[in-house]
């Protein structure tokens, strides 16, 4: 039931923080490497799929390795802390990428199905279909899959998930040929965010509502209305062959996305002067394209007009966000004034299409190796966002909206060509292999109005980007030496054209540069590895998002704002083992210790102060025991303190939370392989904070949550 991005959460400098165990919302998902973070505020860590760029991971249009990829389909996951691969197609590679890749298709048919069962309403249906051999070397798989969960705090949410995906791959005497192809369909209801203060009141509730009271103020915050509608369809087709001595692989891709994100503001936008008649925004079909708000309207009459409270009011209304002015409580109107409200939609969509090359050469004389690879990256998409406002028909009933808006609030189109290039030569003399290599970004933005014909654009290319690298395989066999040196860098994003033409003046692309030097050691029953790394990283752009502890602007003409604060200096060690103790046992061990500082800071960030959300320590300890027909493991992983706001003045208390499983699996000849796996995680039901975002906030961790999964094979 879990995400593909929950796999790699054990690993050294990383941690995965989802809204629930199940990785049901994406607004609520953060990831962090090194102190860098994909999150509401910051996009900072390359994702691709199969080697193919996904296409930004905000929440606005972007997507996670999670739209692509179905759990069970999952072959593997390559975490390139800090000094990635030179080849990685992403334009948010700045504290390294994580490559998901797809399992192939097997040479025999056979059908895995499997059906998931577990806490808070949840559940999967699974199954993969391998064909086989087709002829002329050729076999593919198809699977599909329906999961819906719900909240884990009030059981109020609807989260559904429908997955459909296939891969061929042709072996054939000119090129290998492989094929994917993937649709993916969510339904997501969010989690919101939580104080300090709030987690101490109650760790168990984010402050979202399970049932309609019918007053618009504290409606805002129903949580069926905090919803994210998402769907990808996502394409590539490759080819690997030989020109002479030069090894190529190229594909071309597809992946288009649309969807759309939902508040409830408790109030309707007065967008048309009625010179004191009815309103006009209560009618339907009576749509203004643009414009800006005259104020807001809280209760009408029977006749449609709108009315005032009483001055000499107070509001008895205590929450959300501490509480309303008179305008929003119905105490201070007359008894039949009918209160009114909206539902806010966000649109999004993007289309993107894209090509890759990479080439490589190797020439042996005597004992050097030398290989040349490099490569190439074209991408061209458009990113499509609109926001329209919806009556709701009754906010005394519920919110159901009248489908028709009576605003529509901007449409704009954000094309972004970008095109990269890199290079790279590797040098292996015995135990000694050097590689040096240099990559240049191309990346030209520009935004469009669809209402004003209003145009501008922002270039937004990188310096040429050296990296370097050094391993040497020591005396002491299974030991082996290393260094790298990377500068790394992310294209400015589309989202920050949404700010005044102005201020883009003052915007700059960021920059990373990662060092690592470490030591690894690997034999038949242990594998230990210990990397430091410092990094330098300029230019931080950070997300001043609409909603914050004191409410939401939802009539904000963006999703928020993009600005520079400076710069972060970031040093730290991690290191791992994993030890084969014995036939059945094995024990996994990770620790990892950040330090990540503003530099060049400004007011809201100072100089010297640790950076909000990062994370300063974290400890694994995993056991896996499997004999027979038997299987059992426990993971535990520590999370040390962090800060949740630049001032460093609210502190994030440490937590550890252990998961367990238990499974066994049934053969027999002639019946399916039968396997029962019992999951736990948050074995102990620790409260805590997860993921932090916007310097002020962070979402509940999940409760302990128990699935029980069957499948089978034949």
């Amino acid at each position: 039931m879990t995400s593909v991005l929950a796999v790699i959460d054990n690993i050294p400098g990383v941690l995965i923080n989802e809204g629930d165990t199940f990785g049901s919302d994406d607004w609520s998902t953060t990831v962090s490497i090194r102190g860098f973070q994909i999150s509401l505020d910051e996009q900072q860590v390359g994702i691709t799929v199969d080697g193919i760029a996904n296409g930004n991971s905000n929440y606005g249009g972007g997507a996670k390795a999670n739209r692509y990829i179905d759990t069970e389909n999952l072959k593997g996951v390559e975490v390139s802390q800090g000094t990635s691969d030179i080849a990685s197609r992403s334009n948010e590679g700045l504290g390294g990428t994580l490559n998901f890749t797809t399992i192939d298709p097997e040479d025999k048919h056979s059908v895995l199905f499997s059906a998931t069962q577990g806490s808070f309403d949840a559940h999967k249906y699974f199954t993969r279909v391998n064909t086989g051999d087709l002829g002329a070397d050729t076999r593919a798989w198809f699977s599909i899959s329906s999961s819906q969960s719900s909240d884990w705090m009030q059981q109020a949410a609807e989260n559904t998930r429908d997955h459909f995906a296939a891969k061929l791959v042709s072996e054939q005497d000119i090129a290998k040929i492989t094929a994917y192809v993937s649709y993916d369909d969510v339904h997501e209801d969010n989690y919101q965010r939580v104080t300090l203060d709030q987690f101490a009141q109650n760790p168990q509730w984010d402050g979202l509502t399970d049932e309609w009271t019918g007053n618009p103020y504290v409606d805002q915050v129903y949580r069926r209305g905090w919803s994210t509608l998402r769907e990808n369809t996502f394409a590539y087709l490759s080819a690997d062959f030989q020109v002479a001595t030069v090894d190529v692989h190229t594909n071309v891709y597809y992946h288009h996305n649309k969807g759309r994100g939902d508040w409830i503001p408790p109030y309707l936008v007065d967008v048309t002067d009625d010179q004191g008649g009815s309103e006009s925004e209560l009618v339907s079909g009576n749509t203004v394209y643009g414009g800006s708000a005259l104020g807001s309207l809280y209760f009408v009459d029977a006749n449609g007009n709108a009315l005032t409270a009483d001055a000499d009011c107070t509001s008895s209304i205590t929450f959300p966000y501490g509480g309303a002015g008179a305008e929003y409580d119905a105490a201070c109107y007359a008894s039949n004034a009918i209160p009114v409200g909206s539902y806010r939609h966000t649109h999004y969509k993007k289309e993107r299409k894209g090509f890759n090359l990479d080439a490589s050469w190797m020439l042996q004389l005597e004992q050097l190796e030398n290989t040349v690879r490099g490569g190439m990256w074209i991408e061209d998409y458009q990113r499509d966002e609109s926001r329209d406002w919806h009556k709701i028909i009754d906010s005394e009933v519920g919110y159901e909206y009248d489908h028709t808006p009576y605003w529509v609030q901007y449409d704009r189109s954000y094309p972004v060509d970008t095109t990269m290039f890199y290079l790279e030569d590797t040098l292996v003399l015995g135990d000694v292999a050097v590689r040096v290599g240099a990559k240049k970004f191309l990346v030209d933005l520009e935004r469009n109005d669809n209402f004003t014909a209003e145009h501008m654009d922002v270039n937004s290319d990188s310096d040429t980007l050296l990296s370097a690298g050094l391993v040497w395989h020591t005396p002491l066999e299974g030991l082996e030496l290393f260094t790298g040196y990377a500068e790394n860098f992310a294209a400015i994003k589309d989202e920050v054209l949404e700010r005044d033409a102005s201020a883009l003046t003052d915007i700059a692309p960021e920059t990373a540069d990662n060092l690592d030097v470490g030591i690894r050691y690997n034999t038949n029953w242990l594998s230990a590895s210990l990397t430091w790394y410092s990094i330098d990283f300029d230019n931080r752009l950070t997300y001043i998002s609409a909603d914050s502890d004191a409410g939401i602007d939802y009539l904000v003409g963006t999703n928020g704002a993009y600005i520079n604060t400076g710069g972060i200096e970031s040093e730290g060690i991690e290191a791992a083992v994993n030890i084969e103790a014995t036939d059945a046992l094995s024990v996994y061990i990770s620790y990892t210790n950040n330090d990540s500082t503003y530099v060049d800071g400004s007011v809201s960030y100072p100089a010297g102060n640790t950076v909000f959300g990062s994370v300063e320590e974290m400890a694994v300890v995993s056991l896996d025991w499997q004999q027979d027909n038997l299987s059992t493991g426990l993971s535990n992983k520590y999370v040390g303190k962090r800060w949740m706001d630049p001032a460093n003045s609210q502190r994030i208390d440490d937590y550890l939370v252990s998961d367990l499983y238990i499974g066994a699996e049934f053969e027999k000849p002639g019946l399916p392989k039968l396997s029962l796996r019992l999951t736990v995680n948050n074995l102990f039901d620790k409260r805590y904070i997860g993921g932090v975002a916007g310097g002020w906030g962070g979402w509940l961790g999940a409760a302990r949550t128990t699935s029980l999964q069957l499948s089978g094979q034949f």
